[in-house]
């Protein structure tokens, strides 16, 4: 046994077999199944008699047999790799060599009357002979797998049968030098359990997997494409996997699958807990996106942000006649600018260092390129460093905003789309409240347009949505830092909750609404289900492998609240085109009023910090800090009203 695994391992260190090698096996296979068939069919004492005559037929047989092999290419193939493609070659090679010599038989024959026995005895030749030939395929193949997987095996269940999992397995198996073993199934469907699929047996999806998985010790599970969203929903399942030490590999996020072309087997990766936090999958048309945006002029801001940026890699297939980029940010800008240069060439590109709050620099891109679309994505965004500096969330938020809706209208930009926040809802925080200031100031100037007190035909859309995965500042990113440190890993709040998106589907979210609307309405994005902080920072731990990192609270900051809200309570929603946005009916505010209280609020930009955010509590009567030395104006307020 050990000779023989020096043997193979000694081969397999080689790249293939010379071609003559095969050939002349092939031959002797040829040979020795004539022989037997002849010993089959005459007896083994009259052939044995016969020997040196038959060897001599077998081998003017044998030319017809190398003439099939030379037109079926049987000996250019690695033995070792074949597949049933190579074996199905084989045996029609064979077939053919018998055909080829039936005719040689019949051609030399004085009378043209073939014998029974000799028909039957080249039928039984070319049987005896494709078993031998397909059996040492089979057997070299055989034999490689289990010493080259030996060496590196990761024994694996695939999660799927009919949805994909029969075709990933046989993908995963035909990979050169697979790594994976596949030792069993799971299924959702009960009719097909217990049966075995490619050698493997098919378990249920039950509380039982992780014993299922241990018994047959598998520490990997593949999931198929199609079971993917099912996988990331299943809370329970999911739980089980992580809380054993079980690997799981899904192919890349975004890869959709037609379910018959091959899987690229280099796109399966390791899991990562913004995979698995539960979601429903968004489809979007983003083909009737495109025929608005195709040939059109475009005005993105915070291009290089995480979402201005996304926005551009999704505008960008649909070739707009001109994007112009905007954002205060220098070396995000230019990595952008490198992106569309490699990748969109014959998109005319401008990237703009600007400030969106200087008036002039940005009157200057309105008049030279007069964009018939902006995407306002523009935003100090980060909550405690708001709460600490009011006056440039004034600056930048509000007057930002401001000038860049002014100046759509007066160069007559056909829709003016608003990136907001779930934030600006019930606002305790002066991010959230700027945003929220925002909001109803481009909803005024959109009423007052529809009203003709406005000259202009702009039509304003905001877009509301919550955390997304990602992002620049997200919680993810940073956990990940602290466990990279070995902790501890910090969380405000044992109960805090927050709503997370993919970037992708954020901003196919925005570019959809934004694009469909009528102006005037704030539109808000269906998050699905909170998750709870602390939760996601024990599994991204527990998927880390990392051992004893701490998780410590460390209270709430300045202005954070334990959940968001995607809604004001007084806020009712209206459906739209699409299940998962949503039109908020919110209160409306009169023009005049909104640009007076707006412009007083920017002159106080550089005021006092108290007198700033004061300001804003009476613009957004609803604002109310917590966890913030704004809570003295609240108090103040409220003994004024009692």
């Amino acid at each position: 046994m050990k000779s023989l695994k020096s043997l193979a391992n000694d081969y397999f260190s080689k790249r293939t077999l010379p071609y003559w090698s095969i050939l002349l096996m092939d031959c002797m296979f040829i040979v020795a199944a004539g022989f037997a068939s002849y010993c089959i069919n005459h007896g083994t004492t009259y052939s044995l008699s016969m020997f040196w005559p038959l060897i001599g037929t077998l081998c003017v047989y044998l030319v017809c047999f190398i003439v099939a092999f030379r037109l079926f290419h049987t000996y250019s193939g690695v033995i070792r790799y074949s597949s049933f493609i190579d074996l199905q070659r084989v045996g029609l090679a064979v077939i053919c060599g018998v055909v080829f010599v039936l005719v040689l038989q019949w051609a030399f024959t004085l009378n043209r009357w073939l014998p029974e026995l000799i028909v039957a005895d080249l039928v039984l030749l070319g049987l005896i002979a494709i078993a031998l030939m397909w059996a040492s395929r089979i057997w070299v193949k055989t034999l490689y797998d289990g010493v080259t997987r030996a060496k590196s095996s990761v024994r694996c269940f695939i999660y799927g049968v009919r949805e994909g999992g029969v075709a990933l397995a046989k993908d995963l198996k035909a990979q050169t030098n697979s790594k994976y073993k596949i030792v069993g199934f799971i299924t959702d469907c009960e009719d097909i359990v217990n049966k075995q699929l490619l050698g493997a047996k098919v378990y249920p999806n039950n509380d039982k997997l992780v014993d299922h998985m241990r018994k047959a010790g598998a520490d990997t599970l593949v999931v198929s494409p199609y079971k993917t969203d099912l996988l990331r929903n299943n809370e329970e399942m999911v739980s089980a996997l992580i809380d054993n030490n079980i690997k799981i590999m899904i192919f890349s996020r975004g890869k959709e699958w037609d379910g018959k072309s091959d899987l690229k087997i280099s796109e399966l990766k390791e899991v990562n807990v913004e995979d698995l936090l539960p979601r429903d999958k968004i489809e979007i048309d983003m083909e009737s996106v495109g025929q608005l945006l195709r040939g059109r002029r475009i005005l993105i801001t915070g291009a290089a942000g995480s979402i201005g940026s996304e926005m551009v890699r999704q505008i960008a297939p649909y070739a707009p006649a001109e994007l112009l980029l905007v954002d205060q940010a220098e070396t995000p800008l230019h990595d952008m600018r490198l992106y569309m240069t490699r990748e969109y060439p014959n998109v005319t590109t401008y990237t703009v260092v600007a400030d969106i709050s200087n008036k002039r620099r940005m009157e200057e891109l309105f008049g030279e390129h007069n964009p018939e679309y902006v995407f306002h994505a523009a935003a100090y965004k980060h909550v405690p460093m708001m709460e600490d500096n009011p006056g440039e969330s004034i600056c930048n938020n509000v007057d930002g905003t401001r000038i860049i809706a002014d100046l759509a209208v007066k160069y007559g930009t056909k829709k003016f789309v608003m990136v907001s926040t779930d934030k600006a809802v019930n606002p305790t925080n002066v991010m959230g409240a700027s945003k929220r200031i925002c909001e109803i100031y481009v909803q005024a100037l959109d009423k007052a347009i529809k009203e003709g007190r406005v000259k202009g035909s702009t039509q304003f859309v905001t877009t509301r949505f919550g955390n997304v995965l990602g992002s620049n500042g997200s919680v993810i990113p940073l956990f990940k830092e602290q466990i990279k440190r070995g902790g501890p890993v910090t969380v405000t709040h044992p109960d805090i909750i927050r709503y997370f998106m993919l970037i992708p589907e954020a901003c196919r979210l925005v570019l959809e609404a934004g694009t469909m609307g009528n102006g005037g309405e704030i539109y808000v994005f269906d998050m699905g289900k909170p998750v709870k902080i602390a939760d996601l920072a024990r599994r991204m731990i527990k998927m880390s492998g990392a051992k004893d990192i701490e998780i410590r609270f460390t209270g709430l900051r300045d202005g954070e609240k334990l959940y968001e809200e995607v809604l004001n309570e007084r806020e009712l929603t209206l459906p739209t085109f699409h299940p998962k946005i949503k039109i908020a009916k919110v209160r409306e505010y009169d023009y005049k009023d909104v640009a007076v209280n707006v412009g007083k609020l920017v002159d106080m930009a550089c005021d006092d910090d108290m007198r700033i955010v004061a300001m804003m509590k009476y613009i957004v009567p609803e604002f109310k800090s917590q966890h913030s030395r704004y809570e003295v104006l609240d108090k103040a307020m409220d003994k004024i009203q009692a």
